[in-house]
């Protein structure tokens, strides 16, 4: 098998799953690492985001029931709770897959635009760990010319959609006013920046931008015109947060039931709305259970995101036959590496003889032959020798009638 796709999203598995099989950026080269040494492949990728958990296989040597173990014990499942939630797509199925999810066709958002970098990250990530090699360099460098005349040639981008509009949106429906409110954002990332940019141009009052590097943060919040903020500042100013989003690569929760309840106390039970985008979740489960907190997580954005799917579906079609033809081109290469044995060992067969002839021809020329006679002689004893082998082949083919054969030998040998 040359290929192979794996992993688990947002329609396979719930929001705990995922966030047990998701990889943190700092382990993902380690991981990728574990994956290659233990020889059920010989190329892989990650790519682990909010929605999605999946690895990119590839050579001849992967070894499909082999990586599902792997996955299923660098992720701490117990096998039978993985295989109810994971697919697994082979071969061209894989090419299909990674075109689909570089395009934005398997997304929640369908044809959001993140997923796109998100999927170049993974590969930069695997290039740079040194696990992918000629089968995954061309699978991705082909995805993203996919993904590109997708965004060109359709309108798969239009009427432009994301969690963080989504989430933007659903605050709309919970303030009368969002011009009177203030924004508390946690994270300084792509996600965190889109819903920066979608507050401001719905007119927000205010915008605080929290994050562990606060220069990161302090370069986003020049950029919007709003306030940069630490992590350890965020007990103390959340009281002023009438609208907070979280989107952190975090591995434990950095918002709990406590903080928010005080928080709560200090605005006089007016409301918040929590929206926490991050896998793992940035903010404890137990903060839905306050009053006067609105906590909605990435799969509660479903139905928001459901209203805008529609403007897309034609268009979606559009892409789905663009993808279509490109997997057709694609497995063509794929398929003629099989070849590329069979083209090496007919050169070292050529090379051989060549070399062999060429011996006997250069110890006639020093022991004093006429050179002329020489070269004469080496022409005919290398066409005999190349074309006796086939010759053979195809008189036993006409002896069994097999014109198979025959008609290959015409084609490779334009006759």
């Amino acid at each position: 098998m040359q290929l192979l796709a794996l992993g688990l999203n947002h329609d396979t598995a719930s929001i705990e799953l995922r966030e047990k099989a998701a990889f943190g950026p700092d382990s993902i080269s380690q991981a990728l690492s574990d994956l290659t040494s233990s020889g059920y492949a010989r190329e892989a990728a990650i790519l682990s985001t909010c929605n999605r958990t999946e690895i990119y296989c590839g050579n001849n040597e992967v070894n499909q029931s082999g990586i599902v173990d792997w996955f299923s014990q660098y992720s701490g499942f117990r096998k039978e709770e993985l295989i109810n939630s994971v697919y697994q797509y082979p071969g061209e199925a894989a090419v299909k897959h990674a075109f689909r999810v570089a395009s934005g066709l398997d997304s929640m958002v369908l044809g959001e635009p993140q997923i796109l970098g998100q999927m170049k990250t993974a590969f930069q990530t695997a290039s740079n760990a040194g696990t992918t090699g000629k089968v995954l360099n061309r699978l991705f460098q082909h995805t993203f010319t996919v993904a590109k005349q997708v965004r060109t040639d359709t309108a798969i981008g239009e009427n432009a959609v994301s969690v963080a509009y989504a989430g933007v949106s659903l605050a709309k429906r919970i303030f009368e006013s969002i011009s009177e409110q203030t924004a508390l954002l946690i994270g300084a990332g792509e996600t965190i920046e889109l819903v920066a940019r979608h507050l401001k141009r719905s007119h927000i009052k205010h915008i605080i931008i929290a994050n562990r590097s606060i220069g990161k943060a302090q370069n986003l919040a020049t950029e919007l015109g709003c306030e940069a903020i630490s992590l350890a500042e965020i007990p103390e100013r959340l009281k002023e947060a009438d609208i907070l989003v979280s989107s952190t690569a975090s591995t434990l929760p950095i918002l709990g039931k406590g903080a928010v309840e005080n928080a709560l106390d200090r605005r006089k039970h007016k409301p918040m709305f929590i929206l926490d985008l991050a896998v793992p979740r940035d903010v404890e489960a137990a903060v839905a259970k306050l009053r006067d907190v609105f906590l909605y997580t990435v799969d509660d954005l479903r139905n928001v995101i459901e209203e805008n799917r529609e403007m897309r579906l034609r268009a979606a079609e559009e892409a789905e036959a663009i993808i279509d033809l490109q997997v057709v081109w694609f497995m063509r290469w794929v398929r003629s590496l099989d070849s590329v044995p069979a083209i090496k060992s007919l050169r070292d067969q050529a090379n051989t003889l060549k070399d062999s002839e060429l011996e006997k021809a250069l110890k006639k020329l020093r022991s004093g032959a006429d050179a002329n006679k020489v070269v004469e002689q080496l022409a005919r004893d290398l066409t005999n020798k190349f074309v006796h082998k086939p010759s053979q082949v195809l008189k036993q083919a006409d002896v069994d009638g097999n014109v198979d054969v025959v008609s290959a030998a015409r084609k490779l040998f334009d006759l």
